[in-house]
């Protein structure tokens, strides 16, 4: 239910939830029992947004010490959040392997 403001002529402003299909209706003052006309004093807004903006905001709004989640294993490199692996090992037709980028003497595990 959306938060209307109210102003009481004895009391001030004070604010109440109503349903849309009253928000031109009096409300009664909480302190007084007065009948208040509603006013507008603050900006209106409106809370619907799409799910994707939505997502970015929680995103932005969260602590940098919380936990991160995410649906893909670490280290699968779809994302461009882990490391991907690189392949510097040369695979022959006949089978052989060599390793150009590594040292001639060194011997693979």
């Amino acid at each position: 239910m959306p938060i209307y403001e109210y102003q009481c002529t004895d009391c001030g402003v004070f604010e109440d939830t109503a349903p849309m299909s009253a928000f031109a209706d009096p409300c009664d003052c909480p302190a007084c029992g007065q009948s208040a006309p509603r006013v507008m004093f603050s900006v209106p807004h409106i809370s619907g947004m799409a799910s994707a903006t939505r997502r970015a905001h929680e995103t932005n709004e969260r602590s940098a010490d919380s936990p991160k989640r995410s649906a893909h294993a670490p280290g699968c490199g779809c994302c461009g959040g882990g490391k991907k692996a690189s392949n510097k090992t040369l695979h022959r037709a006949d089978g052989s392997k060599s390793f150009p980028t590594k040292r001639p003497w060194m011997i693979s595990h």
